[in-house]
């Protein structure tokens, strides 16, 4: 998959200035421009109040900060703060083996770490959030992953690229120390078993009894076999070529899972949640052993196109149907902390359930994972690094505008759970308008005809409610009905796009457990090792598949129990992160820079800790795991079985499973308190000193002539040209694609 060009070129220790040419005025116009549409948009956004409000203020305004962010705020991190260096070789150049090290073309990376990223987190999140209003969840959505969750990605992806690659935990053992580097280890590794099974559990949900996403999504497995074959050995480098093929027999894939939805064949599809349990997890362990270029590259690669496609479709269809926000600017559950969806108060609930899309700790395992052995130039992590962050944050707005957009009844009614609702149409009607929001058994029930399902009363999980606002809004924009069509698509879209942060998670756990054992056992380190390769995938799909069949067959619902662990432990995880690359900017002698890292570590620690103490302390037993296991271990000694629960023997799994979590959730802010502690004293060590030594690797020269952006830049055009001139002259080697 590499599309690099090679020339002689020299490294130094000096990182270049940044690249470009003074701003023109035509350019300075645009950017003002822009700057205004956006503050107009947040402006209507912070004093609207019972008016009707169009969605598409929230959508104008996150883009115009998106722009604004990755055009100065970016490109100040990566040249200023980071110093990058093209000049210096990066991992995917120096240790290329074809396995985990492969130098790889900009736009097939940036397609394979999007997909690895966004997973179920800006999906579910956003859309469980909403129940406080749109408002809270649109200024941390947009305002977190400026300043705090790209932030992360950037810094971690580069300061791991200048370590061969290495995981987030081992570098926190060689740069923090012995005793923060033994807690981070355990602690990123069990966070990312809970991740994992989390993300897991959310497509089994999406997948199970339906025939079309099943089929839809194995046929992506061929493809992505068929073209990373296609590009490795038939056409090396054609990724134009490679990309029209593979986008078509998925478009084939998708349509051919509705024909075959009522076939003999989607009979055969049409699995329970405890045979994709099994089938996931053998497909992680497929994922995880095989070669990079040959399945997970192409297939992340693949899974893009239908991500972006479907959120860029999402954006144009606002723009023409031009939606009302049903939901309030702040609800009365943002005050209170009574909602039915989930319990809590907006701080710090609001900011952990949102989780992946503006802040999240999973990314920096895949920064410090696959992805930083694959980059060709180190310019070109703030298109991968930061760019790829925003775009997931774009979905997570997508997702939120699309839970707003709906009847709120409906909205409630399908996230408020069964002992609520009573699981009728005619009981979640009366609870409901008991809430202070008009519906009808009616209405309720023409929303799940409209949609061909039986019922859409308490299907829990976020999941489905985004499937009916991405219904909803397709089929206002384009017309004709075809809402039922959207829906089921929505949900296959769904599944594929948190099933490639799986398979990706996979791999890089296996990086993660190689690298700490290897500490006390060498061989079993080297990642070039197979039968190593294969011991280390086994190990995480089985744990990860545990996690998820706990969480599949628990009697009050995996996503409700889970998703909280989920959402709080993937946040602490980006504390350590973000507490490692504050230690580094430190170390390189960078304090004035410390801040761009410090202040988002600090409020992600605050954040973190308080609802980490709620969990594990409250006297509610719909908030504090422990309070919830002792209301159940009271019943089930005193004979009663309480709902959800159904016999004893679900009592006691859910006992069991409250405890678990408590012990995890108090066990994981632990761990992180300990990293930080340790961190502390090092800053302080290097502030006296001025700076610290580091396991940076030495700059070697790069060979490699890359542009950083999606696009070259005109300087850029002209280094691959002398390229092609050297070429043409006998020098070098030719061009391995279309530029």
């Amino acid at each position: 998959m590499s599309g690099t060009a090679t020339t002689g070129s020299s490294a130094s220790g000096h990182s270049p200035a940044p690249p470009g040419r003074r701003p023109s005025p035509g350019s300075i116009a645009v950017w003002v421009l822009v700057a205004a549409v956006g503050a107009v948009c947040w402006t209507v956004l912070a004093l609207a109040r019972g008016e009707t409000v169009s969605a598409l203020w929230i959508l104008f305004a996150a883009l115009c900060s998106y722009a604004i962010a990755y055009r100065f705020y970016a490109r100040f991190i990566t040249y200023r703060v980071l110093r990058v260096d093209d000049r210096r070789a990066t991992p995917a150049e120096r240790m290329d083996n074809g396995i985990d090290f492969d130098v790889t073309d900009r736009r097939v990376l940036f397609g394979h770490h999007f997909a690895a990223i966004a997973g179920a987190g800006p999906l579910v999140g956003p859309v469980l959030a909403a129940q406080m209003g749109y408002l809270p969840g649109t200024i941390w959505i947009v305002v977190g992953v400026i300043f705090a969750g790209a932030v992360q990605d950037l810094t971690v992806l580069f300061f791991s690229m200048r370590r061969n690659g290495k995981s987030l935990g081992q570098m926190v053992r060689e740069e923090i120390g012995v005793v923060g580097g033994i807690a981070a280890l355990i602690a990123v590794f069990a966070i990312m078993i809970i991740i994992l099974a989390v993300l897991a559990l959310i497509v089994v949900n999406a997948l199970a009894e339906s025939p079309w996403g099943v089929f839809s999504i194995a046929l992506t497995i061929p493809i992505a076999l068929f073209m990373g074959i296609y590009l490795r050995r038939l056409r090396p480098g054609r990724v134009l070529e490679a990309t029209g093929i593979g986008v078509v027999l998925l478009l084939l894939a998708i349509v051919g899972g509705g024909w075959i939805e009522d076939t003999g064949l989607g009979d055969a599809l049409t699995l329970s949640k405890e045979w994709l349990v099994l089938a996931l997890v053998v497909y992680g362990f497929v994922a995880s052993v095989l070669p990079v270029w040959l399945l997970l590259t192409p297939r992340d690669y693949l899974s893009t196109f239908m991500k972006i496609g479907v959120i860029v479709l999402l954006a144009i269809s606002l723009l023409i149907a031009r939606p009302v926000l049903q939901a309030e600017a702040v609800t009365d559950f943002a005050r209170e902390g009574t909602g039915p969806v989930f319990a809590g108060s907006l701080f710090p609930f609001v900011f952990i359930t949102i989780a992946c899309g503006a802040l999240s700790g999973f990314h920096a395992l895949i920064a410090s994972g696959t992805t930083p052995k694959m980059v060709a130039k180190e310019s070109q992590v703030r298109l991968i690094g930061y760019g790829g962050m925003l775009m997931e944050s774009f979905v997570a707005i997508s997702a939120l505008i699309a839970a707003c957009v709906i009847d709120q009844g409906l909205y409630f009614a399908m996230n408020s759970p069964a002992g609520a609702t009573g699981g009728t149409a005619e009981a979640a009607a009366t609870f409901v308008n008991g809430l202070g929001f008009d519906t009808t058994a009616q209405s309720l029930g023409a929303a799940a005809a409209a949609v061909q399902e039986d019922t859409l009363i308490s299907r829990t999980g976020g999941a489905p409610t985004l499937a009916v606002g991405i219904s909803q809004i397709f089929s206002d924009a384009f017309g004709g009905g075809g809402q039922a069509f959207w829906y089921h698509f929505a949900i296959m879209f769904e599944a594929l796009f948190i099933l490639t942060a799986v398979d990706a998670g996979t791999r890089v756990g296996r990086f993660m457990l190689q690298d700490t054992i290897g500490n006390v056992w060498t061989k079993f380190g080297d990642l070039s090792w197979r039968p190593g390769n294969v011991m280390a995938s086994a190990l995480v799909v089985g744990l990860w598949g545990s996690v998820l069949y706990i969480g599949v067959t628990d009697p009050l619902g995996g996503v409700n129990q889970l998703f909280p662990l989920f959402g709080i432990a993937n946040q602490l995880l980006a504390a350590i992160a973000l507490t490692l690359v504050t230690v580094l900017l430190i170390k390189h002698g960078k304090l004035r820079y410390a801040w761009v890292t410090a202040v988002p570590l600090v409020w992600d620690l605050v954040v973190t800790m308080t609802a980490s103490y709620q969990k594990v302390f409250s006297s509610d037993p719909r908030v504090g795991y422990f309070q919830q296991r002792q209301v159940y271990a009271d019943a089930r000694d005193a004979g009663d079985v309480l709902a959800p629960a159904t016999d004893m023997s679900e009592m006691d799994q859910v006992v069991f499973n409250s405890t678990l979590n408590g012990v995890l959730q108090a066990l994981f802010a632990v761990l992180v308190l300990v990293v930080v502690v340790d961190a502390v004293v090092v800053i302080a060590r290097a502030i006296r000193a001025g700076q610290l030594p580091t396991t940076e690797e030495p700059p070697t020269p790069s060979r490699l002539v890359e542009p950083a952006g999606f696009f070259p830049t005109p300087e850029e055009k002209e280094a691959l040209a002398e390229h092609r001139r050297l070429v043409g002259a006998g020098v070098g080697r030719p061009e391995a694609e279309e530029k």
